[in-house]
């Protein structure tokens, strides 16, 4: 059985968006992520590729948004992609940011293992970020 052979060491991650200029408002002004390009797509679609790392965040605006959002309430609330993490080394800083921002934070900031500490973001349209800080390399 083929395994995939990975060409780059990161996952890019796409969101489709109800409204964009919260979204870049979230993740481009609060959280800080470079928007690197703004690309017209297929059907009357804008992607927004925004710089996280290796990773490439890709917020998606279509010209006829879909009826249905994303189930709210993180990882209790639906199945599926329910966050993703993003790891740095300032969690307090960015959870004092986000929180004077006006984004609510459902959980923590706490230590959930020794060295640990994770805190949990909703952005604009109810996805969850988890920021994770880590005191051992």
């Amino acid at each position: 059985m083929p395994q995939v052979q990975l060409t780059k060491s990161a996952i890019d991650l796409g969101i489709v968006v109800r409204s964009i200029e919260p979204m870049l408002a979230f993740y481009r002004d609060t959280l800080g992520l470079t928007l690197d390009a703004t690309l017209p797509m297929p059907g009357g679609t804008t992607m927004y590729r925004l710089a996280c790392g290796d990773t490439v965040l890709k917020l998606l605006i279509h010209k006829t948004v879909p009826s249905e959002g994303a189930a709210g309430g993180g990882p209790g609330g639906a199945t599926g992609i329910r966050y993703f993490t993003l790891s740095v080394n300032n969690l307090d800083e960015m959870a004092d940011s986000c929180k004077s921002a006006g984004y609510q934070l459902p959980l923590g900031p706490l230590e959930i293992r020794p060295g640990v500490k994770i805190v949990m973001i909703e952005d604009p349209e109810g996805n969850w970020i988890e920021l994770l800080e880590s005191s051992s390399p």
